[in-house]
């Protein structure tokens, strides 16, 4: 796919990236979860559990109830989680985790639209401790993530003070178009989810990427380009000049209310699902 370079005497533009299952293969945050196990912020119960919805999620993604009831359960568990912690053990496994799950396609296009002259925007319904790392290591300009709120002790509330999702991506997205100067109608914008639409429609150049259901119909129907992405690839295994130096970050913000962004899908699960996998599960992390 070849992007022509940017006429710099015209308005600036971008290239909006949304990040589970778009740019990288899995939920961001919920990768993390043996990570945050090991470290003491989970029981080995809310472990298997995370491994469950990370394969729900996978499976069927997620509509507007279900993503609302993920952020309260995963709210309610990061409850107390002190920051610093979190940032650490975010650092010391993202590599090992997040860099082998980097769709190979989706590191193309950043790469061409950085070479096109464009910014590259990270925007996440996760957690911005979990994004903005990621993000610079995919090499993003900038980053729009949730926010949850930090108390004085630096434990997490459990409150969210800014929710990335859905409408609210759309807004981020106009603002930073308005203090960036980005011209939205030669913009380009990627998602996998019909949670995403009001952000796709934001830009000229919309496109969906392994699209659910909702949003494929949609992609369908008003004439937007369908992506697939299918070949997860280490960074370190393609072009080293990929890697582009650290670059501000837009928003920064809280862990796992990344974590909003895919839980709840426990509770639409059926009885008998849930026991077989979780049964399943268990070997896995005996093991840990």
């Amino acid at each position: 796919m070849l992007w022509l370079v940017e006429n710099h005497s015209l308005p600036r533009t971008a290239a909006f990236f949304d990040l589970d299952k778009t740019v990288i293969a899995k939920s961001s945050t919920l990768t993390f979860s043996k990570s945050f196990y090991r470290g003491g912020l989970i029981s080995r119960r809310a472990a298997l559990r995370t491994a469950y919805i990370q394969f729900v999620f996978l499976v069927g993604g997620a509509d507007h109830d279900q993503m609302e009831r993920m952020r309260e359960y995963l709210s309610a568990l990061c409850k107390g989680w002190n920051v610093a912690q979190v940032k650490e053990l975010v650092a010391e496994t993202l590599h090992d985790l997040i860099d082998p799950i980097i769709y190979d396609e989706a590191a193309s296009l950043i790469e061409e639209h950085h070479a096109a002259g464009r910014d590259v925007v990270i925007v996440s319904t996760s957690g911005a401790e979990v994004v903005e790392p990621i993000g610079e290591m995919l090499g993003a300009d900038r980053v729009v993530a949730t926010r949850m709120v930090v108390g004085e002790d630096g434990c997490f509330t459990g409150e969210v003070e800014y929710y990335a999702y859905g409408p609210t991506k759309a807004e981020a997205v106009r603002e930073l178009a308005e203090s960036e100067g980005y011209d939205l109608s030669r913009c380009y914008a990627y998602s996998d989810s019909a949670t995403d639409i009001p952000m796709l429609e934001a830009v000229g150049h919309p496109f969906a990427v392994n699209p659910d259901r909702t949003l494929r119909r949609e992609a369908v129907t008003r004439e937007w380009p369908v992506l697939s992405f299918e070949k997860p690839v280490r960074l370190k295994q393609r072009l080293p000049e990929f890697r582009m130096p650290p670059r501000p970050a837009l928003v920064a913000a809280a862990a796992v209310g990344a974590a909003a962004a895919t839980a709840g899908l426990v509770w639409y699960a059926s009885r008998r699902r849930q026991a077989a996998l979780a049964h399943r599960l268990a070997g896995d992390f005996a093991r840990i």
